[in-house]
Protein backbone atom coordinates (compact mmCIF):
# COMPACT_ATOMS: atom_id res chain seq x y z
CA UNK A 1 0.00 0.00 0.00
CA UNK A 2 1.65 3.44 -1.27
CA UNK A 3 1.14 5.60 2.30
CA UNK A 4 -0.05 9.42 1.44
CA UNK A 5 3.82 10.73 2.72
CA UNK A 6 5.59 9.15 -0.27
CA UNK A 7 3.29 10.83 -2.66
CA UNK A 8 4.32 13.74 -4.32
CA UNK A 9 0.92 15.64 -2.96
CA UNK A 10 1.16 18.28 0.37
CA UNK A 11 -0.07 16.02 2.75
CA UNK A 12 -3.39 16.90 4.34
CA UNK A 13 -4.70 15.73 7.85
CA UNK A 14 -7.86 15.67 9.52
CA UNK A 15 -9.28 14.60 12.77
CA UNK A 16 -12.81 13.98 14.56
CA UNK A 17 -14.07 16.44 17.35
CA UNK A 18 -13.16 14.88 19.90
CA UNK A 19 -9.73 14.39 18.31
CA UNK A 20 -9.35 10.83 18.99
CA UNK A 21 -8.98 10.03 15.37
CA UNK A 22 -6.65 11.75 13.26
CA UNK A 23 -5.34 10.79 9.41
CA UNK A 24 -3.52 11.53 6.33
CA UNK A 25 -4.29 12.00 2.81
CA UNK A 26 -2.76 13.01 0.01
CA UNK A 27 -3.84 16.25 -1.64
CA UNK A 28 -4.66 14.36 -4.71
CA UNK A 29 -8.28 14.29 -4.61
CA UNK A 30 -10.14 13.02 -8.34
CA UNK A 31 -13.54 14.66 -7.62
CA UNK A 32 -15.41 16.35 -4.40
CA UNK A 33 -19.39 16.79 -4.35
CA UNK A 34 -22.10 17.55 -2.20
CA UNK A 35 -24.34 14.45 -1.24
CA UNK A 36 -27.51 15.72 -0.39
CA UNK A 37 -29.47 11.89 0.13
CA UNK A 38 -30.92 11.05 3.24
CA UNK A 39 -28.36 8.83 4.16
CA UNK A 40 -25.57 11.17 4.26
CA UNK A 41 -28.18 13.53 5.86
CA UNK A 42 -29.05 11.55 8.72
CA UNK A 43 -25.32 10.22 9.16
CA UNK A 44 -24.08 13.73 9.35
CA UNK A 45 -26.87 15.70 10.93
CA UNK A 46 -26.74 18.30 8.48
CA UNK A 47 -28.36 19.30 4.76
CA UNK A 48 -25.83 17.28 3.03
CA UNK A 49 -22.39 16.48 3.16
CA UNK A 50 -19.57 17.30 1.62
CA UNK A 51 -17.12 14.72 0.71
CA UNK A 52 -13.89 14.44 -1.13
CA UNK A 53 -13.25 11.10 -3.27
CA UNK A 54 -9.44 9.71 -3.12
CA UNK A 55 -7.77 6.02 -3.94
CA UNK A 56 -8.01 4.68 -0.77
CA UNK A 57 -3.71 4.03 -0.70
CA UNK A 58 -3.43 7.54 -0.70
CA UNK A 59 -5.72 7.80 2.82
CA UNK A 60 -4.13 6.58 6.55
CA UNK A 61 -5.38 6.67 9.94
CA UNK A 62 -2.30 7.80 11.66
CA UNK A 63 -3.72 7.91 14.94
CA UNK A 64 -6.89 6.58 17.62
CA UNK A 65 -7.64 3.33 14.85
CA UNK A 66 -8.65 1.82 17.93
CA UNK A 67 -11.80 4.21 18.59
CA UNK A 68 -12.87 3.58 14.95
CA UNK A 69 -16.47 2.60 14.93
CA UNK A 70 -17.50 0.67 11.54
CA UNK A 71 -20.56 0.70 9.99
CA UNK A 72 -20.50 -1.59 6.99
CA UNK A 73 -18.38 -4.03 5.56
CA UNK A 74 -14.56 -4.06 4.10
CA UNK A 75 -15.63 -2.61 0.94
CA UNK A 76 -18.15 -0.44 1.59
CA UNK A 77 -18.43 0.82 5.31
CA UNK A 78 -18.77 4.58 7.02
CA UNK A 79 -16.34 5.47 9.87
CA UNK A 80 -17.28 7.39 12.50
CA UNK A 81 -15.14 8.26 15.90
CA UNK A 82 -16.37 5.66 18.69
CA UNK A 83 -16.06 8.37 21.38
CA UNK A 84 -17.81 11.10 19.97
CA UNK A 85 -19.75 10.08 16.96
CA UNK A 86 -18.03 12.44 13.84
CA UNK A 87 -18.39 10.60 10.86
CA UNK A 88 -14.71 10.85 9.29
CA UNK A 89 -14.80 8.99 5.77
CA UNK A 90 -16.62 6.35 4.21
CA UNK A 91 -14.84 3.55 2.00
CA UNK A 92 -16.80 3.05 -1.34
CA UNK A 93 -16.59 1.44 -5.09
CA UNK A 94 -15.65 -1.73 -3.78
CA UNK A 95 -13.08 -0.87 -1.41
CA UNK A 96 -11.25 0.67 -3.62
CA UNK A 97 -11.87 4.96 -2.48
CA UNK A 98 -12.37 7.16 0.36
CA UNK A 99 -14.84 10.17 0.56
CA UNK A 100 -13.22 11.51 3.27
CA UNK A 101 -15.69 14.05 4.92
CA UNK A 102 -14.33 17.34 4.19
CA UNK A 103 -15.60 19.17 7.57
CA UNK A 104 -13.33 16.58 9.06
CA UNK A 105 -9.95 18.25 7.37
CA UNK A 106 -7.72 20.54 9.50
CA UNK A 107 -5.92 21.67 6.29
CA UNK A 108 -7.36 23.05 3.03
CA UNK A 109 -7.84 20.74 0.32
CA UNK A 110 -6.70 22.34 -3.21
CA UNK A 111 -10.26 21.00 -4.89
CA UNK A 112 -13.84 22.52 -4.12
CA UNK A 113 -16.83 20.23 -4.46
CA UNK A 114 -18.05 20.71 -7.96
CA UNK A 115 -22.06 19.88 -8.05
CA UNK A 116 -24.23 18.94 -5.45
CA UNK A 117 -25.96 15.13 -6.14
CA UNK A 118 -28.66 13.29 -4.71
CA UNK A 119 -30.90 16.54 -4.46
CA UNK A 120 -34.03 14.46 -5.37
CA UNK A 121 -33.93 13.98 -1.75
CA UNK A 122 -32.42 17.01 -0.24
CA UNK A 123 -33.79 18.43 2.35
CA UNK A 124 -37.34 20.16 1.83
CA UNK A 125 -35.84 23.30 4.22
CA UNK A 126 -32.24 23.82 2.56
CA UNK A 127 -32.82 25.77 -0.17
CA UNK A 128 -29.36 25.31 -2.61
CA UNK A 129 -27.92 28.75 -3.43
CA UNK A 130 -24.74 28.69 -5.06
CA UNK A 131 -24.19 28.19 -8.97
CA UNK A 132 -22.77 24.34 -8.83
CA UNK A 133 -24.55 22.22 -11.43
CA UNK A 134 -27.45 19.56 -9.34
CA UNK A 135 -28.01 16.46 -10.04
CA UNK A 136 -31.05 14.33 -9.11
CA UNK A 137 -29.31 11.31 -8.12
CA UNK A 138 -25.37 10.60 -9.12
CA UNK A 139 -23.45 12.92 -11.43
CA UNK A 140 -23.21 11.76 -14.68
Amino acid sequence: MVQPEKSNARALHGECFCRAVRYRVADEFAYALNCHCSNCRRATGSAFKPFAGIARDRFEVISGSDHLLIYGDDTTHDAHCGSCGSLLYSVVREGTFVHVTMGTLVDEPSIRPSAHIFVGSKAPWYAITDGLPQYEEHAR
